[in-house]
């Protein structure tokens, strides 16, 4: 699975390095980074990021960054590519969201269990997700000295599914993007509970299924990726032609990919 890098304050920061390929190859250590956002970096952790990193692919909305701008990290280049058009409770993070769900998503556990599906199934279906995530892998294609590191804010949706589709390219088995994707909630945990006690203190309530609900829409799942990998089959045939028919990655662009990050 990819490796938590260890830092004071960023809890969602991992390196692909070290992913196994179906081919026998493996990923190359400290050149693809996943994580949630860098808002919460210590001064430590960003001379360490500074030390990994030369680029940073910011996937939060226009709204997000306004709200919790992140601290430049020295030497990188920052890339925004907001995934998203619209906000979409409990995947962006501004407070909108966030009254959204306090009124409106704490009522039926399967509300928000299906709400997330469909959330997963625009990253295939919208035209402009699939852009946002073309560019994102086109930036990959650019020569970098030090690693590349995207995020969005938990480090779980938009980066989680950017994610998928670096592994993909790569040639990661599905068991493994699946394990991966879902080692999220290990990381996640304290966040989710922090963001239930809090809304427990601002609406003074809380039972079984309003922290149902918000665990569907804070934590990863495994329905929310097998359902956007079924959208995938329906409209593309499999993830390789979603990549080179959604996303318009040539094979020639994938093999490319594969040999600047495989070892």
């Amino acid at each position: 699975m990819s490796q938590k890098i260890e830092f004071e304050k960023l809890k969602n920061t991992r390196d692909l390095g070290g992913m196994e390929t179906t081919d026998g190859r493996k990923i190359r250590t400290r050149m693809l980074i996943r994580s949630g956002h860098l808002i919460a970096a210590s001064e430590k952790d960003q001379e360490k990021l500074a030390g990994l990193i030369d680029t940073v692919v910011d996937f939060r909305s226009d709204r997000e960054c306004m709200e919790r701008p992140e601290p430049h990290i020295s030497g990188t280049n920052y890339y925004h590519i907001p995934i998203l058009e619209e906000t979409k409770p409990g995947v962006t993070r501004d407070e909108d969201s966030y009254e959204t769900v306090r009124e409106k998503m704490l009522g039926e556990a399967e509300i928000a269990r299906k709400y997330m599906v469909r959330v997963y199934g625009g990253f295939v279906t919208s035209e402009y997700c699939r852009s946002q995530y073309e560019r994102f892998i086109r930036l990959l294609l650019e020569d970098h000295g030090k690693a590349v590191l995207w995020h969005c804010t938990a480090g779980k949706d938009r980066a989680g599914f950017g994610t998928v589709i670096v592994q993909e390219l790569l040639g990661i088995s599905k068991t493994d993007i699946m394990e991966d994707y879902l080692m999220t909630n290990v990381y996640l945990e304290p966040e989710i509970r922090g963001i239930v006690e809090s809304i427990r203190k601002k609406t003074g309530f809380m039972n079984e299924e309003s922290e149902k609900a918000l665990r569907y829409l804070f934590a990863a799942w495994q329905d929310y990726l097998e359902g956007a990998y079924t959208l995938i089959a329906e409209h593309y045939g499999d993830f390789d032609c979603y990549i080179r028919d959604g996303l318009h990655i040539t094979d020639a662009e994938r093999k490319t990919l594969r040999e600047k990050f495989l070892e």
